[in-house]
């Protein structure tokens, strides 16, 4: 076999290879969101109004164990995550909520579109995920009193104040209303960086979920990636906080600090 014959049977093995690995990936995450699905459905009833939250939160924690060990993404941290409070983060990708969740039961904020996302929106109201609508102001102050709720029941609330994922080339300016429950309640706060890196591939690309991308076909095409290593990097917050607006800058100003 001339070595020409050789590259191609290569690629053609390799390729065959990560379509194997994405439909064994897909029919495993797709089994285990319905078997999950079904027992939060089951459980939650029977649970204290009170506990029903931070329920959600483990429950979600465990499927995103799950999801890290069966998609092979490699989770490295740099600090102790918070039990608590509030959490504000970068947001680059879906993946995000599957990497935090990993590390420790949260509650997170995220826009309404994600509610209508195929498996992902189900999942995401079945973990207590608050839902904003940026584009109605009753509806983001009814945001902001249940992150307020969030935060005063004791779990981990996580914020991407960007309010939109990027490229990661730089920290977006950080929109601040849904800071204000930080700022009246003085939780416990904490900054976190979170990066993405690949063997084969673009991050940017193949991992960051941004500008009019797709979001099922953005999923296979991961799903086809041997590996992803995910690093977040944890800092308690410690700065000035008696603005909303001043903490969003500032806390904007941390994370690119610790990206870098």
């Amino acid at each position: 076999m001339n070595a020409t014959a050789f590259a191609i049977k290569s690629v053609s093995e390799t390729r065959s290879g990560s379509r194997s690995l994405a439909i064994g990936r897909t029919a495993a995450v797709l089994f285990f969101s319905f078997c999950a699905l079904a027992e939060i459905v089951l459980i939650i009833p029977f649970v204290r109004r009170r506990h029903r939250l931070r329920e959600r939160a483990v429950w979600l924690h465990n499927w995103c164990r799950f999801a890290c060990r069966v998609l092979g993404i490699g989770v490295a941290a740099r600090g102790s995550i918070p039990h608590s409070g509030l959490l504000v983060c970068n947001h680059l990708s879906y993946l995000d909520i599957i990497v935090i969740s990993s590390l420790w039961p949260c509650v997170f904020v995220a826009k309404r579109d994600v509610k209508t996302w195929p498996l992902f929106g189900w999942l995401a109201s079945a973990a207590g995920t608050i839902f904003t609508d940026r584009t109605s102001k009753l509806a983001s102050r009814a945001a902001v009193d249940l992150v307020r709720k969030a935060i005063g029941s004791g779990v981990l609330v996580v914020l991407f104040p960007e309010g939109t994922s990027s490229d990661g080339a730089s920290v977006l300016p950080f929109k601040s209303a849904l800071l204000e429950p930080a700022v009246e309640s003085h939780c416990h706060m904490t900054a976190a960086a979170i990066d993405y890196s690949l063997t084969n591939g673009s991050v940017a690309d193949e991992v960051c979920y941004w500008r009019d991308m797709t979001l099922i076909p953005h999923l296979l095409n991961l799903f086809t990636k041997h590996s992803i290593d995910a690093k977040l990097a944890i800092s308690c917050y410690t700065a000035s906080r008696t603005d909303r607006k001043e903490l969003a800058r500032n806390l904007r100003r941390q994370i690119g600090e610790m990206r870098s």
